[in-house]
């Protein structure tokens, strides 16, 4: 009988659903993942660096809102779970999902220090058979021109002993209706036998998968997507600054727009770009068109504008406190929301970190409310005061004497607050239904 090649060997363990998926990266990409792949039959490993959210994974407590913690008990009692912060666990992987940061430099250069870390990790433990899997969003060519140089110090060949391919992920954290294995998955293998071996392995688990030529393909995907958004985010924010000035309301105007059935893509304003894609990933096609002697003016032009909304609500919340006859400094104000969007606990790249700096930089005494965020985490990019989230009573909003709306949390009573506070600045049209106290509420 002829030996079975590694491939054929991982695609008969993924038909039998005996493989085993490693996820490198336990966040808000790397757990409903992992849920999903459990899910589908399928056992799986999951590693990270950060050895408290191991031992909280371990002990079956979730650290992520929208995965509850019945959840990891369930996939421990079913023996179909264990999380490791021993790189060596990862030898006992199949496949290799790699879901880790991609931040940005102080220069806005990309920052692949965790990508290439992760790759060396993984480069000490490769054998023939394993499939490997950058998920993390990234410039077209680092799976190539990055991974896989690290990953051929093994000695070992792509498409031959090992598979190497890119698969962006497509998260939306505390989306109910598109969850992991409801999103189609974008994949793009190195060569054939590695996209043959990505597509098994997906297709065994999310609801399609849209195979791609090459691994640049899905890596411009990904930033094609969430540059998109950015672009039109940009047009509207400032659409909004100009619409302000005009006197006209320029979410009402979005409202009658989207009511055309064609050729019209509903975007809205806020006060600034959060999570971990919008604010990040267009400035990795920014980064690489330069390579190439380009500019992407378009791609810029919209993170000048994107960057500058959080000013200018600090300036709406002065000319609202200057109209009530008192400077910013010294002023009690509210922050309500820390996380970047409504109704989750990540507060990645939110606007609401600026915004709390730069009331702080002004004198004002600035306190908050997050239902999902009950104390202030460490962030990377900003010096965060230790803050926990204040209880909205009647008597704590009428002692401020600004609430400003940075998160349009669903659990928000907004008629509740516009009744009790003084003033209310609404970055996100939270008070549109409000009709009580309009003369109170200044939109930003």
């Amino acid at each position: 009988m002829p030996d079975v090649t590694p491939l054929e060997s991982l695609k008969g363990l993924i038909e039998k659903k005996q493989a085993t998926v490693g996820i490198i990266g336990l966040g808000y990409v790397g757990l409903p993942l992992a849920h999903a792949f459990i899910e589908a039959g399928f056992s799986a490993l999951g590693y990270d660096v950060d050895q408290k959210k191991i031992d909280m994974l371990n002990k079956c407590e979730s650290y992520i809102g929208h995965i509850p913690s019945a959840w990891l008990k369930s996939w421990r009692q079913a023996d179909r779970f264990v999380a490791s912060s021993d790189p060596e666990s990862l030898a006992k992987a199949d496949a290799i999902l790699i879901c880790v940061p991609t931040p940005l430099t102080e220069s806005r250069d990309p920052d692949l220090s965790y990508v290439v870390s992760t790759v060396r990790t993984i480069t000490k433990i490769l054998r023939p058979g394993q499939l490997i899997v950058l998920e993390s969003t990234t410039y077209p060519g680092t799976t190539r021109d990055v991974m896989l140089p690290e990953l051929e110090k093994a000695g070992l060949k792509v498409g031959q002993d090992f598979f190497l391919a890119y698969s962006p992920e497509r998260e939306d954290p505390g989306n109910p209706d598109f969850s992991a294995a409801k999103i189609p998955k974008v994949v793009g293998g190195f060569d054939e036998p590695s996209q043959e071996a990505a597509n098994a392995l997906y297709r065994a688990v999310v609801t399609d998968v849209v195979p791609v030529s090459s691994c640049e393909v899905a890596e411009a995907c990904k930033i094609l997507e969430n540059t998109y958004r950015a672009v039109n985010i940009a047009l509207v924010n400032e659409l909004k600054v100009l619409c302000q000035r005009m006197g006209i309301d320029v979410w009402e105007v979005i409202d009658a727009a989207k009511s055309k059935p064609f050729g019209f893509s509903a975007f809205y304003p806020g006060p600034g770009l959060g999570g971990h894609c919008i604010p990040i990933d267009p400035f990795y096609l920014s980064w690489v068109a330069r390579k190439y002697g380009m500019q992407t003016r378009f791609i810029e032009l919209a993170g000048e504008v994107n960057s500058s909304m959080p000013e200018y609500v600090l300036k709406r919340i002065s000319d609202a406190l200057n109209d009530c006859s008192k400077p910013v400094r010294g002023s009690r104000i509210s922050l309500l929301g820390v996380a970047y969007k409504k109704d989750v606990d990540d507060p990645r790249e939110s606007p609401s970190f600026v915004l709390l700096a730069g009331l702080l930089a002004q004198g004002a005494e600035v306190t908050y409310n997050d239902p999902h965020i009950p104390k202030l985490p460490l962030m990377r990019s900003h010096d965060v005061p230790s803050l926990a989230s204040c209880e909205l009573t009647p008597e704590y909003l009428a002692s401020q004497d600004c609430v400003l709306i940075a998160t349009d949390h669903s659990s928000y009573d907004y008629d509740f607050i516009v009744k009790h506070a003084p003033l209310v600045v609404d970055t996100r049209n939270a008070t549109k239904n409000v009709a009580q106290g309009r003369d109170k509420i200044v939109k930003a």
